[in-house]
């Protein structure tokens, strides 16, 4: 037998402030429209943190959901994982914020960091915890409120991103050590450094004293992205003996339309097989795999026994697959 990290619950949050392309242009006096983001991205609206939001708030509000849809109680979780660029502080971690804000009163929590692939190595780390039996129920969180790291004078990048917070709840479960075993199969991690500044944020507690805003070169983190996901997706089949043709669903990080349709054309999917928020959540980077499991979990769409690609790349540059059997 062999123990597997199987996905029990998924739970989401988004905040209640809404903004279409051409509200935000107005609010911001942004020279760009509708139809030029959409052309290029393929969104159309993002979510905003409230003044008072927090992480920490928007972590612990998906960490709700994903406990009750899985019908958890908080007491029961024996670890906290959450990914995310944009912390409360610099220390204590968000994740333990969280741990006090749900009530979950045992274990231990802490925070990683890894932009936009944050989430999959959260679930990488989680998996290995409970593989090694240090865990047995363990929340995996990717919460961002990226609205306070932007430039609002770079149509470039201020377009692009939006704040929310997505949560997997992970239980223990014994397999029988094959393909068909429910849970996540495999994780596949991978840093390079020497590309860090493409996309990064300026400044840090540890060098001018402070967070700055975001900076991108967008057609060189573009360029990585579609080499270096279909590389590790490939990585992920071939370490579990499968092909695309056993993919049911692709659920990528939501950061840009064309790299996502790019990526279901690798995998051979019609578009109705791959998971897309994009349009709605704009790129809510650690938060995004989750928010959309969430939704395609929430409305029946992944059922038992899918077998779904996760992949997410990001500042580092980071990227990374897991593959997971519902």
């Amino acid at each position: 037998m062999v123990l597997r990290a199987t996905i029990a619950g998924c739970g989401g949050y988004l905040p209640e402030t809404r903004l279409s392309n051409d509200e935000l242009a107005a609010l911001h006096g942004l020279e760009t429209s509708d139809a030029w983001i959409r052309e290029r991205t393929g969104i159309g609206f993002r979510h905003m943190a409230a003044p008072d939001q927090t992480a920490s708030d928007l972590g612990a509000a998906a960490a709700r959901d994903a406990l009750a849809r899985a019908g958890v109680a908080a007491e029961e979780v024996d670890a906290i994982l959450v990914a995310t660029s944009t912390p409360d502080s610099a220390f204590p971690a968000t994740a333990v914020r969280i741990q006090a804000k749900i009530g979950a009163t045992k274990g231990f929590a802490f925070d990683m960091a890894a932009a936009c692939t944050g989430f999959v190595y959260a679930l990488g780390v989680a998996d290995s915890l409970i593989r090694a039996g240090q865990a047995r129920c363990v929340l995996v969180i990717g919460t961002e409120v990226y609205s306070r790291i932007l430039d609002w004078t770079d149509r470039g990048t201020c377009v692009l991103f939006g704040d929310g917070a997505g949560a997997v709840l992970l239980r223990a479960e014994e397999n029988g050590g094959t393909r068909e075993d429910r849970g996540i199969l495999s994780c596949h991690l991978h840093a390079d450094g020497r590309f860090g500044d493409i996309l990064h944020v300026e400044g840090g507690a540890g060098s001018n004293g402070g967070a700055g805003l975001l900076r991108m070169s967008g057609k060189e983190v573009f360029r990585h992205a579609v080499t270096k996901l279909a590389s590790v997706v490939d990585e992920a089949l071939a370490a579990n003996d499968m092909s695309h043709a056993d993919v049911r669903w692709l659920v990528p990080h939501q950061a840009n339309l064309r790299i996502i349709e790019a990526m279901g054309r690798k995998l051979h999917l019609p578009a109705e097989r791959v998971v897309v928020t994009v349009d709605r959540h704009a790129n809510t980077s650690a938060a995004s795999i989750p928010l959309a499991l969430a939704e395609a979990c929430g409305d029946g769409r992944i059922g038992p026994g899918d077998l779904v690609v996760m992949e997410a790349i990001g500042g580092g540059l980071t990227w990374g697959a897991a593959l997971a059997r519902f």
